[in-house]
């Protein structure tokens, strides 16, 4: 969900969460996993000399906050839990 997959933009993760997990649902097999950047504070910060850091923001990638972690990780579970919930009804 992150890099080219989000046009390098971190707020844009939770919009390809979202497709990634309508595909999961739908039954998709070939996905087995996503990388997501997260952090505990959303977005990046530059390391500069003598300029203190906001602990818990990244200071490479951007990356989502906390709160928007839990919820595209929650997301991500519901939709798998739907797709083996579907292979099981399909091998039944």
């Amino acid at each position: 969900a992150s890099h080219a997959n989000s046009s390098k933009n971190p707020e844009n993760q939770p919009k390809v969460i979202d497709d990634i997990s309508n595909q999961l649902e739908a039954g998709e097999t070939r996905i087995v996993g996503v990388m997501v950047e997260s952090h505990l504070v959303g977005g990046r910060q530059e390391l500069l000399p003598g300029r203190a850091l906001t602990y818990g923001q990244s200071i490479t990638d951007g990356c989502i906050g906390w709160d928007a972690s839990v919820q595209v990780l929650e997301r991500l579970a519901t939709a798998v839990r739907a797709r083996r919930a579907r292979r099981v009804a399909e091998a039944a």
